[in-house]
């Protein structure tokens, strides 16, 4: 199952983004990040990444 972003606890650090492998993250136009989920290898670095427990697996 790929990661699932929190729209209302992400921050916008990019964190997840420099630490996807597969660069399956980008930052949509609000600042949010945003899972590619074909692009997704479910590794879970973003979740371990992120400073504020936004990234999730399920």
């Amino acid at each position: 199952m790929p990661a699932i972003v929190d729209k209302d606890l992400c921050t916008g650090c990019v964190a997840c983004v420099d630490s996807c492998p597969v660069e399956a993250i980008s930052m949509n136009g609000k600042d949010l990040a945003v899972v590619d989920a074909e692009a997704c290898v479910d590794c879970g670095d973003c979740v371990d990444t992120c400073p504020v427990d936004a990234i999730s697996m399920s």
